[in-house]
């Protein structure tokens, strides 16, 4: 009988992904549409701010389901999830760097113009092999992976949970912020990395480049997407999600928790860095900002508030939650952060699963009634 729920369950959730997901591709296809062929003076016109905005959003997606993985399904609340974030975006932004070339302010070929600023007579060796888009799209993946793999191996292995977890995670992001801020670091100091020219020769400020970025960040989401949803639906996800729900009887019956945590923990960290790298050239910048560890309470929220534990709950919470965000930070600044708090509050309290749990719940009471 429990088999037979769970079973259910997934099934359910599958078809609310699925929903999503013909979401996603329909905007996939309509947006470069509106963009590329409708003339400006449509009314159904669809401006190139309106495109680099919507593309913000996928990535911020993106986001939002490396944290369902870890939090929704292993009960993991990682608070520092922006910290693998930040650093795929420096990642992508130290090959953007490199591509300016003499081009900067300063006209130096070699250094990017903040290290001219500073006197700096070479390139430190870590920026080695970043003119190169190939090794720079490596490093994506692998500096916020071996992180989260170093950092797991040594807090799993040591069996901090729960709330210690989540402090530890955030003191890790902002640690990293801190040292960012450092113009001795050489990553740009507070102003960090920008004046981004092109990216693999073409034009960052080019509609075509726009609807190219927008378009890899959807394939990206729907990638990232598939691949979650196929993992917690294996054999894997359900021991990772056996370990949300009794870890210690998941290690009494024989599995290796703590692998199982790692693992995930390092995909997790992974699909955030992926995000990263596709949200700084869109946006134009990358700074020690958002290392902030109030990126990633936000970030938490988003899920929260979505549905965690739904994967598609994640990226709906995500979108809605960045839209209503960009409407209000223009029309009432100041009201906003109350707002976000308040929400999460009342989800905390009376939707414990968020907007797709209270779909849910409508729905099968319109069953009942019928029946």
């Amino acid at each position: 009988m429990l088999g037979r729920l769970l079973f259910n369950k997934l099934l359910h959730d599958d078809k609310g992904g699925d929903r999503m997901l013909t979401v996603l591709l329909a905007v996939m296809v309509l947006v470069p549409v509106l963009n590329l062929l409708v003339p400006e003076s449509s009314v159904f016109h669809l401006s190139t701010y309106t495109v680099t905005l919507l593309g913000k959003y996928l990535t911020f997606a993106l986001l939002a389901i490396a944290l369902d993985l870890v939090w929704g399904y292993c009960g993991i609340l990682s608070l520092g999830h922006g910290a693998f974030f930040a650093l795929g975006g420096y990642a992508m932004g130290m090959y953007l760097m490199r591509q300016i070339g003499d081009r900067g302010v300063y006209g130096n070929a070699e250094l990017p113009d903040f290290m001219v600023f500073l006197n700096w007579s070479e390139l430190p060796w870590y920026w080695s092999g970043f003119d190169m888009f190939w090794f720079a799209m490596a490093m994506v993946v692998i500096v916020p992976g071996l992180l989260a793999y170093v950092f797991g191996w040594l807090a799993f292995r040591s069996r901090v949970t729960g709330v210690y977890l989540s402090i530890i995670t955030q003191a890790l992001t902002y640690a990293l912020m801190l040292a960012f801020f450092r113009n001795e670091m050489g990553f740009g100091g507070n102003n960090g990395l920008t004046d981004f020219k092109d990216i693999l020769g073409f034009d960052l400020q080019s509609d075509v480049t726009r609807i190219v970025l927008f378009t890899v960040s959807g394939l990206a989401l729907l990638g990232a997407y598939l691949l979650s949803r196929y993992i917690v639906n294996s054999k894997f996800g359900r021991v990772v999600v056996a370990i949300r729900d009794a870890e210690d009887r998941t290690r009494f019956i024989g599995y290796n928790v703590e692998q199982y945590k790692l693992w995930i923990f390092v995909l997790s960290a992974v699909l955030a860095g992926i995000a990263g790298a596709l949200y700084v050239p869109q946006v134009g910048i990358i700074n020690p900002g958002e290392f902030s560890p109030l990126n990633s309470i936000e970030l938490a929220i988003w899920v929260a508030i979505g549905g965690r534990g739904t994967l598609y709950g994640a990226v709906i919470g995500a979108i809605l939650v960045n839209y209503a965000k960009t409407y209000f930070t223009g029309a009432l600044p100041e009201v906003w952060l109350f707002a976000l708090g308040g929400l999460f509050v009342v989800v905390t309290l009376f939707l414990p699963r968020g907007l797709v749990g209270l779909f849910d719940k409508r729905r099968k009471r319109s069953a009942e009634v019928q029946t």
